[in-house]
């Protein structure tokens, strides 16, 4: 996802799902000058099925401000499957916010 020419950064992580057993979950912080729609995640899950195949499209995409980061600087899988598989998570950062 982060070839795409609007995404700056990309997480995803696997969610339970009682159809599918696993849901994929996107969080995305884009590019600067483009801003979090619908259509967007309509385009973004559409290029993922192009570019990837159908079944890495996303079942929900997050817009984020940033990606909250272990002390390694990698993405924190951890906290991001809680929050697709939750809504929420325990352990809050002011670093980064999402919109649904």
């Amino acid at each position: 996802m982060v070839a795409h020419p609007k995404v700056a950064e990309a997480a995803v992580v696997g969610r339970p799902d009682e159809l599918k057993g696993q849901a994929i979950s996107a969080f995305v912080t884009l590019e600067s000058g483009h801003q979090p729609s619908n259509d967007l995640k309509e385009e973004l899950r559409k290029w993922v099925s192009k570019e990837i195949g159908s079944l890495a499209r996303p079942d929900d995409i997050r817009f984020t401000e940033a990606l909250p980061k272990t002390p390694l600087r990698q993405n924190h899988a951890r906290l991001l499957r809680e929050l697709a598989t939750h809504g929420e998570i325990k352990e809050t950062s002011p670093r980064w916010k999402t919109s649904p």
